[in-house]
C-alpha cells in the first residue's frame, strides 16, 4: 500500500493533475487517473495486457487508491490560500549514469533533476538547504522568481549572497507571487551543469481561470550533458592556451539520455543496460489534452523539441500567457520555459518518439530521445518508426520566426511605458585579457567581487568594487559587427549599472562576430529580479534612430530570458522598480564564467536590514549567523 511520505521533497509529483473548473471535479475516469499518477512517479507500471484477472483487479484497486490520494492532495492544493511549502534538501555528490556513462553528479536528496517545487500563487516557499558537498560551496538561484522584498534570497553568489559553505544549512524563504513555469539551479561557478537543477510549477489562485484548458499537467527539463567535470572545464577556459569545452556528449530529457558506450575511452564506466539511462517515458491517456511545461537548462546548446506526429500549441512563456500559436518544433534556449498543449489524438495502438536536437551549432551531440506512451501500450515498447530528424541546425529563419511569433495573450497585456528614460546598448563579443580569451559586453569582461554587491551597496562599502560606471554603448559608427574584433583596449571590471528607481530602461542586446572568423553565436540572456517586455528583434547592426520605430508597442510578451540571434539585435524594456542588485547575463555556463554579464542596482536604500545568513565572505567575515 502506498503511503504519503512525511517529507514532500522525497517524491516528485511532476506537477499536479489539473482540477477542471477550479476544483469542482477531476477530468478522466478512475483507471486513467490512477495509471497517470503511477506512471509519473517512481512506481512500478502494471500492464493489464500481460497480467491475469487478479492483476487487473489489483490494478483497479491501485488506481482507485491513487485517485483517492489525488483527490485529497489536489483539493487541499487548490482550496487553501497562501500556504507555506516547506522543503528540506541535502545537496551532495553521487555517482550516477544519466546517459549510461558513470560520473559524479550533484544531487538533491539523491536525485537529479531535483524535486519539483509545487505551489499556488502567493504561497511561501521555504527550502532548508544542507550543503554536503564537503569540498565545495553552493548557492541556488530561483530562476524566474522576482524575489520582491527578498532580494537576498535570489541565490546568486557574489551578487546577492555569500556561498553556502560545506556542512552548513541555509534557509531560502520567498513568495511565488505569480503563476507559471519556473526553474531552480546552482549559481556558483559552473555547478549547474553537474546536475543541480529542477522545476517550479506555480498554479493560479483559487477562482482564477487560465485562458486555455487541459486535463493533465507535466513538467520536462531539457539539458545537455558533459562527461568532464566542471573543474576540468573551468580550468581549460581559464588556461593559456585556451581549451574550449567542446560539444556535450549527450542530450537529456528529464534527466535521461543515451551515450554510445562503444565510444567510451575508459573501460567499465559505461553500461548501456543501466536502468538509470533508459528513456524518459511519459504515459498518456488517449483523447486527452496535456499541458507540458518545458524548460531548458543547457550549459551550451540551443535546442529544438518535437513529439512525433503531434502538434504543440504554445500558451505560456516564462510565466506569461501567449497568444496561442502552433508549432511542430519548439525552439528553446537555456533558461527559457514554455507551456505547450498536446492532444493525444493519434493512433492509440502504438507509442511515439519525443526528440530534442541541437540547433545553432554544428554539433556532434546525438539527439535526445524519450517515449510518449499511449496507455495501455507497454511503456517500454519502442515506437515502430525511426525518430524524426530535427530541423537543420544552421537554419536561422524558423528560430527567428518563432521569436517574432511570441506575443502577449490579448486578455493579458500588461500596460507599460511607451518611452524609456534611458537606453543601454550591450555589444556581445569577445576579447583577450593577459592572453586569456574572455567574453565581453561593450568590450568589458565581468568579474565577481569578493563581497556580494547587495551587502556592499547596503552598507555603503564603495571601496569593494569599481565605482566607474560601465559604458552605456559602444562605437556605433565605426564598429563592424561582421568583422573579427581587434579589442586592443580590452578590460575587465566589477563595476555595475546604477538605475534610477522606478525609471524605464531600454536594453538593446547587439550581437557581433567573435574572435573566430565568420562566427556569431546565439546568446540566451536572463535577467534576475524582473520580467522585461520584448520589444523586437532585428538583423544586423541596431539603428538607434530608426529601429525603435519598428518596436511592438501593442502586445509585447514579457519574459525573463530571451535569445540574441547571430549578427542580430534584441530590444527589451524594464521598469527598475524592484530594490536590489540583479544579475543580467548570458545563460550559457561557459560564457558567463568567461565574463559575459552585468549587474543592475536599483533602490538599495529602500531595503531594510539584510539577514546575516547571507554574509560570511569578503568583508562580511565574522558577521555570518546561520
Amino acid at each position: 500500500m502506498y503511503t504519503e511520505p512525511k517529507d514532500q521533497s522525497i517524491v516528485d509529483y511532476n506537477c499536479w493533475p489539473r482540477l477542471s473548473n477550479q476544483g469542482k471535479k477531476l477530468k478522466g475516469d478512475p483507471i486513467s487517473l490512477g495509471v497517470s499518477f503511477f506512471s509519473r512517479g517512481s512506481f512500478k507500471f502494471i500492464n493489464q495486457r500481460e497480467r491475469g484477472p487478479e492483476s487487473k483487479r489489483s490494478m483497479h484497486k491501485l488506481a482507485l487508491l491513487a485517485l483517492c490520494n489525488l483527490l485529497v492532495c489536489s483539493i487541499n492544493f487548490r482550496t487553501t490560500e497562501a500556504r507555506i511549502r516547506h522543503y528540506k534538501w541535502e545537496v551532495k555528490y553521487e555517482y550516477k549514469s544519466p546517459d549510461c556513462y558513470k560520473k559524479l553528479v550533484i544531487a538533491i536528496n539523491g536525485r537529479s533533476p531535483g524535486p519539483t517545487i509545487l505551489a499556488q500563487q502567493n504561497d511561501t516557499i521555504i527550502v532548508e538547504l544542507k550543503n554536503s558537498l564537503l569540498t565545495e560551496n553552493v548557492a541556488i538561484h530561483w530562476h524566474g522568481i522576482r524575489q520582491i522584498g527578498t532580494p537576498w534570497f535570489d541565490g546568486t553568489e557574489g551578487v546577492t549572497q555569500c556561498p553556502i559553505l560545506p556542512g552548513e544549512t541555509f534557509k531560502y524563504q520567498f513568495v511565488v507571487d505569480r503563476p507559471g513555469t519556473y526553474l531552480y539551479h546552482a549559481h556558483y561557478g559552473m555547478q549547474r551543469e553537474a546536475g543541480l537543477y529542477g522545476s517550479i510549477c506555480v498554479s493560479v489562485a483559487d477562482g482564477v481561470s487560465e485562458p486555455f484548458e487541459y486535463d493533465y499537467d507535466r513538467s520536462i527539463i531539457l539539458n545537455d550533458w558533459y562527461h568532464k567535470s566542471t573543474y576540468e572545464q573551468a580550468t581549460g577556459l581559464s588556461s593559456i592556451p585556451f581549451v574550449w569545452v567542446q560539444e556535450p556528449q549527450s542530450l537529456l530529457i528529464q534527466g535521461r539520455g543515451k551515450f554510445d558506450c562503444s565510444s567510451a575511452m575508459e573501460p567499465n564506466v559505461c553500461n548501456a543496460t543501466n536502468p538509470e539511462c533508459s528513456p524518459y517515458i511519459m504515459t498518456v491517456i488517449p483523447g486527452k489534452t496535456y499541458r507540458l511545461r518545458i524548460g531548458s537548462l543547457t550549459a551550451l546548446s540551443a535546442l529544438s523539441f518535437q513529439i512525433e506526429s503531434h502538434n504543440m500549441t504554445v500558451v505560456e512563456a516564462d510565466g506569461h500567457y501567449v497568444e496561442p500559436f502552433v508549432v511542430q518544433n519548439l525552439f528553446i534556449y537555456s533558461g527559457e520555459t514554455y507551456s505547450v498543449l498536446v492532444k493525444t489524438d493519434q493512433d492509440p495502438s502504438r507509442n511515439y518518439w519525443a526528440t530534442t536536437n541541437v540547433v545553432g551549432r554544428n554539433a556532434t551531440t546525438p539527439p535526445g530521445l524519450a517515449i510518449l506512451n499511449y496507455y495501455p501500450n507497454h511503456p517500454k515498447r519502442s515506437p515502430p518508426t525511426t525518430p524524426p530528424s530535427g530541423p537543420f541546425w544552421g537554419d536561422l529563419n524558423p528560430r527567428f520566426a518563432q521569436s517574432l511569433a511570441i506575443k502577449s495573450h490579448k486578455n493579458f497585456i500588461h500596460a507599460f511605458p511607451q518611452t524609456p528614460d534611458r537606453v543601454i546598448v550591450l555589444l556581445n563579443t569577445q576579447n583577450k585579457i593577459d592572453g586569456r580569451t574572455r567574453w565581453s559586453v561593450n568590450n568589458v569582461s565581468y568579474n565577481f567581487p569578493h563581497t556580494p554587491y547587495l551587502i556592499a551597496l547596503k552598507q555603503n562599502k564603495t571601496h569593494l568594487f569599481n565605482q566607474t560606471p560601465p559604458p552605456d554603448g559602444y562605437d556605433f559608427v565605426n564598429y563592424d559587427i561582421y568583422e573579427r574584433p581587434n579589442n586592443s583596449n580590452a578590460t575587465s571590471s566589477d563595476s555595475i549599472y546604477r538605475l534610477k528607481f522606478n525609471s524605464t530602461v531600454d536594453i538593446i542586446l547587439q550581437n557581433a562576430n567573435t574572435m573566430v572568423e565568420n562566427n556569431s553565436e546565439t546568446h540566451p540572456w536572463h535577467l534576475h529580479g524582473h520580467d522585461f517586455w520584448v520589444l523586437g528583434y532585428g538583423e544586423g547592426k541596431f539603428d538607434i534612430n530608426n529601429d525603435p520605430k519598428k518596436y511592438n508597442l501593442v502586445n509585447p510578451i514579457k519574459k525573463n530570458t530571451v535569445p540574441l540571434h547571430p549578427y542580430g539585435w534584441t530590444a527589451l524594456r524594464i521598469i527598475a522598480d524592484n530594490p536590489g542588485a540583479w544579475a543580467f547575463h548570458c545563460h550559457i555556463e561557459s560564457h558567463f564564467y568567461m565574463g559575459m554579464g552585468v549587474v543592475f542596482e536599483e533602490g538599495i536604500e529602500r531595503l531594510g536590514k539584510l539577514p546575516s545568513s547571507i554574509m560570511g565572505c569578503g568583508e562580511t567575515k565574522g558577521l555570518h549567523n546561520p
